[in-house]
This record gives C-alpha cells, structure tokens and sequence, in this order.
C-alpha cells in the first residue's frame, strides 16, 4: 500500500469537482497535485470557488498540460459524452493511472443502452468492459482490484441501497417498483439553465425528465442484475429548491407471506457493518438535514396503508454520497487505504 498519493481533479470547476477538493483537501493520505477547467484555465481555484482560498491549491490548468506521468489517480467530474475519450487518452499514455469517475459515461454496462439514453455511440467499448461500477457497498471486492470506477449517479446511489436488499432477499415484487425522487439544485450542475434560476427554481417544486430521465436505465440495470431479469422501473425526479440534498420514496409491493418487519430486519442486517448507510428504527422518518454535508445514508422502511406494499425511503447529500464522497470511498478501496479516510464529517445541521 502506498502512503501517500497524488491525485488530479478532472472538471474542478464544477460543484463535484469542488466538493472532491474539499473533502480530498483533509484526506491524509492525498496531495492534489492538478486541477483542470478548460474553461477557466490560469485561474487560482479560490477565484473560481472562494469558499476554498484557506487551502494551497495549484491553479486550474486545460487537462492536456498537466503531466500524467506523476499522478496515482484521476477523479472525474466532467459532463457526460467527455470522459471516454480523455479516460481513453490518460490510459493509453499513463496505463498505471487509476480512474475514479464520477460522469456518467462507464455506468451503463452496454453500450447499446448507452447510446440508446445519451445520444451517441460509446467512445471507448473497450474501457467500458473494464470498469466497475462503484456502488461501494455492493461491489467493494471488485472496486479494490479496479484501474477504472464508474461512480454511480446520485438518484441511482439513493435508490439502490434501497432497493438492492429488498429485491435481493426476495422480500418484494421487483416489476412494481416506483421511485418519487427529489434532488436539491446542484444535481443539475453549475452551468446556466433557465430552469436552475432562482426565480424559475426558488419557491417551488418541479418534477423533470418525466419517464425520461437518464437514471432509470442505471436503476434497472442494477437492480435486473439483482434479480436476473430485465426490468422496467417507473422513477420520476423533482427539483427541490435547496442547494444540497436528495430524497427517494419507493413503494413496493411485498412478496405473498413477507412483511414490513421482515423487510426492516433485512435492510439492518444487510447494513450492520456499513460505517456510511444507517438503517433507522420503526417510525423514525429520513430526513435530508440529517445528512446534509455527509457521506452518510439514512434508510426508513414503513408499512404502506395499502395492503401488501411498502415505502422504503432513502435520503443522502446529492454533492457527497451521490458524487464527490462516494468516489473518495472507492478511491481509498482501490490504494488499500481505511475505507472511511477522509469522509467521517458528521452532518451539517442546522
């Protein structure tokens, strides 16, 4: 194992770029050696995000200037359809870097799928049969061995852990599965959109993506693989006027002789050991507060007033868990460090 390695930020003008750096910053084992942003290239990164001028960071360069050649591991947080021909680039050059992804290009598993959802064909099939995808809690022996991690996305991260051990243990149906999900602004990014406004945000509460959204295929591709088959799952985002945050409602159809206790019980002792995913007691409610700031997950399980259903509700810190907390877990898999290193910040509140 090596003590101490140098990484580079790959789109660190971006809000999962930053939080990485600023989780990365305070991690003992990392020196954050590059930063790129093409767009901002020769800037300080405290011009760019000022909340991080306490910190001796290198200036944001264009990601073809750096020098690869001393660089352990790469974190990526570049829009999708640009990371498989960079990631293509850095490891044909660099075949000894590690890749920690936080884009959406390696998730989906065939690339028919992925040209089917993202518009175009996969740069990069080759590397797509390598990579992992980081799910830590349900992939971390593969992760360990990896040389490329495809993080998943926030709503797919919220949405499996609850899933997963439900559909696993055989507890629920898996071809009725809804998921109400609802993400805080930054999920959508730091670029212009009208619909990120304050006044077209602010106030108010908008579904998006309807049965549309990129996520779905992810979900379904994991939670099919859980159970063997091919799925359909009905997954509808909102947008929340918050900065930070994302909550998921899944109702589930229980199984003939499987209860709401049964399936509380499942998730705890499938939890019992995670130091980052915390199964809460009956009646206790999930809240986005409770995790905000955090790599931690809270999990509910409720009995549904319909007969033979559940609500499963999931809630994590979209920028930390769902994206910049998640790749710094897979990356201290991947160098053998503690699992935890750099990620044990309890939760903001209020």
């Amino acid at each position: 194992m090596t003590d101490r390695i140098k990484i580079a930020v790959l789109g660190a003008s971006g809000y999962t770029g930053a939080d990485l750096v600023r989780l990365a910053a305070r991690h003992p084992n990392i020196e954050i050696a590059a930063l790129t942003a093409n767009t901002h290239a020769g800037k300080p990164m405290a011009s760019v995000f000022p909340h991080l001028s306490i910190l001796a960071l290198p200036n944001l360069v264009e990601w073809e200037t750096v020098d690869w050649s001393g660089i352990d591991a790469v974190f990526c947080g570049l829009p999708h359809g640009t990371t498989q021909k960079i990631t293509a680039a850095l490891l044909s050059d660099n075949p000894q870097i590690k890749i920690i992804d936080m884009s959406a290009d390696f998730r989906i598993r065939d690339p028919e799928v992925y040209a089917e959802w993202y518009g175009h064909e996969h740069f990069a099939p080759t590397l797509q049969q390598e990579a992992v995808y980081g799910l830590t809690e349900f992939y971390r022996n593969q992760i360990k061995s990896a040389r490329l991690v495809a993080c998943p996305g926030c709503y797919p991260t919220a949405a499996l852990l609850a899933l997963l051990p439900a559909v696993a243990e055989g507890l629920v149906d898996p071809t009725d599965i809804i998921v109400d999900a609802k993400s805080g602004v930054s999920g959508a990014g730091r670029g212009l959109k009208q619909n990120t406004l304050f006044c077209e945000s602010g106030e108010g509460l908008s579904p998006y993506s309807i049965a549309s959204h990129r996520h779905a295929p992810e979900i379904e591709q994991e939670v099919g693989r859980a159970v063997g088959m091919q799925l359909l799952i009905n997954f509808t985002p909102h947008l929340i006027p918050m900065s930070r945050g994302e909550l998921c409602t899944s109702y589930l159809r229980l199984k003939p002789g499987a209860s709401v206790t049964a399936l509380r019980e499942a998730m705890k002792t499938r939890y019992q050991d995670e130091e980052f995913v915390q199964v809460l007691d009956e009646g206790i409610m999930p809240q986005t507060q409770n995790v905000r700031g955090s790599n931690y997950v809270q999990i509910g399980v409720f009995a549904d007033r319909i007969r033979e259903r559940a609500i499963v509700i999931s809630t994590l810190d979209n920028l930390v868990k769902g994206s910049a907390g998640q790749a710094l877990q897979n990356m201290n898999l991947v160098f053998g460090f503690d699992e935890t290193a750099g990620l044990t910040q309890l939760p903001l509140f209020p």
